[in-house]
Parts: structure tokens; sequence; C-alpha cells
């Protein structure tokens, strides 16, 4: 079952939830919702810093070959 079949699943389930119960409901999806918004950020690798430090020598030799981002 795709991600999108699931969700449509789930969206039909809550259709049929009688209104004087939704808001027993609303918690747990908060909660379920919360948890997605928080990304685990880590800290860069030494491979990462690397990379990130030689596109910065490249972009400060040359930034005419670089697309800024208004331009994209």
């Amino acid at each position: 079952m795709t991600k999108s079949v699931l969700r449509e699943k789930i969206h039909d389930i809550i259709d049929e939830i009688p209104d004087d119960s939704l808001p027993a409901l609303r918690p747990l999806l908060t909660h379920l919702a919360e948890d997605y918004w928080k990304p685990v950020i880590e800290p860069a690798s030494p491979e990462e810093i690397a990379i990130c430090d030689e596109r910065m020598r490249d972009y400060q030799t040359n930034p005419e070959a670089w697309t800024s981002i208004d331009d994209i």
C-alpha cells in the first residue's frame, strides 16, 4: 500500500468518526504530527565539512560561474 493510499484511508476513517469524538482524537494526531516536524539534525561529518569548504573556495575563486538563488 502506497503512502498516499494509506493517507487517504486514514482520512476516510477520520471522516467517519462522530463529531463529538473528534476532540479526543486531536491530541494523538497533534503528537504524531509534532514528531514529524522535529527532524534530527546532526553535526556535519568531516567529509561534509570538506565538501562545503571546497565549494566555498570554488565560489570565492570564480563567483561568476555560480547561479544565484534569485536567478533560479
